[in-house]
């Protein structure tokens, strides 16, 4: 056992980013085994445009969880790539509605398959006596009532 895992609770964060890690490692090659060039932290933004089919950048930034100058960065590599396209809103033109191309959309088609499954090898890893999903949703209730920033403050006084 490493000093991170001997900490506890103190390294929480650190312990799901490297869980995330992992996942997102071995989500690579699962999209390689099936021939397909894919980057796991498009997943988001690919996925809820599949979805969503058009959003604006903060739509999609709130839809995602992420803040406007992740989900901006995500977005220039996406474009560069031709994955997605952006075009000014035509009733407001400070905003910028994003949608999946045309190979953006051949690319969600090639993903369906895969994403099945990935839905069966993650619900075998998480069918446990704690199971994962359900602990991280009562977690991020837990945090919407009350941020972790806000009850540390309460315990110090």
């Amino acid at each position: 056992m490493n000093v991170i895992d001997e900490s506890g609770v103190l390294a929480i964060a650190t312990r799901l980013q490297r869980l995330a890690e992992r996942m997102r490692k071995d989500g690579a090659q699962i999209y390689q085994a099936h021939g397909i060039d894919f980057e796991p932290k498009w997943f988001p933004v690919i996925y809820t445009l599949y979805h969503r089919k058009q959003l604006s950048v903060v739509e999609l930034s709130a839809e995602i969880g992420y803040s406007h100058p992740s989900t901006i960065g995500l977005l220039k590599e996406l474009e560069k790539l031709k994955i997605i396209q952006s075009a000014k809103d035509k009733t407001d033109e400070r905003k910028r509605l994003i949608q999946l191309t045309t190979k953006g959309k051949l690319l969600t088609a090639q993903m369906e398959p895969v994403w099945q499954v990935m839905i069966t090898a993650t619900a075998q890893l998480i069918d446990t006596q704690n199971n994962l999903m359900k602990a991280i949703e009562e977690v991020e209730q837990q945090i919407d009532v009350q941020s972790f920033y806000q009850r540390a403050k309460v315990i110090m006084g």
